[in-house]
């Protein structure tokens, strides 16, 4: 029986059109959520799974740092599948509390990676696009004003339910597609920045910012 999505099978026939597509996505997400138990554990288990269930290639940044990028990449289809499948593994870490006892649907949030060259498409004309997204899906997106360190992206933060979150990452999927990226892209490598040791300077005894 056909999903009502019409999203086909892992074993999908090649011919089909959004196959012909390979679409890259780059996430941001904490150090914490690799750890194991979570959406992407850094051994890898779930990691694998959905790498298996959805066909689509995942790999984690590597570093000590609190957040790693997540690039997944593979036709739309099987991006959208990972997707979804780490949205709902997000919302059920979330959803069940210290005791074991589920806590109810709880807001998942993703955090995006995209080229600044293609935020103005997303963010459309006064605000018309990211609206009309917003209205259709139901999920709160934000687009960053500031690049991230040392790079030319910026983060695009989603959140809702993992239904409204992979309804609203499709729609932002079909902006940058039709919408390349213009000029040469520095991408984000998370890492320790000056404004990182600022922000930790308070927290880490005997750490200053070099003078």
């Amino acid at each position: 029986m056909a999903s009502p999505d019409g999203v086909s099978g892992v074993g999908g026939s090649p011919e089909e059109t959004e196959l012909s597509i390979t679409l890259t996505l780059r996430m941001l997400m904490h150090g914490k959520v690799m750890a194991g138990g979570s959406a992407l554990p850094g051994k890898g288990e779930t990691v694998k799974r959905i790498r298996e269930q959805s066909s689509a290639r995942i790999t984690i940044s590597e570093g000590s740092c609190p957040e790693r990028i997540t690039t997944i990449t593979g036709s739309t289809d099987a991006v959208f599948r990972a997707v979804s499948m780490i949205a709902f593994k997000l919302e059920e870490d979330l959803g069940v509390g210290s005791d074991g006892v589920a806590a109810g649907r709880a807001p998942v949030t993703l955090r995006l990676v995209i080229p600044a060259s293609q935020c103005g498409s997303l963010i459309g004309k006064a605000g018309s696009k990211i609206r009309e997204i917003r209205e259709s899906t139901g999920a709160q997106v934000q687009v960053a004003g500031d690049l991230l360190p040392n790079s030319t992206e910026r983060a695009v933060t989603v959140s809702g339910v993992p239904d409204t979150i992979i309804q609203c990452v499709r729609q932002i999927c079909a902006v940058i597609l039709e919408s390349p990226p213009k000029g040469a892209t520095i991408p984000y490598h998370p890492g320790l920045s000056l404004g990182t040791i600022l922000l930790s300077a308070n927290q880490v005894r005997g750490h200053s910012p070099p003078g």
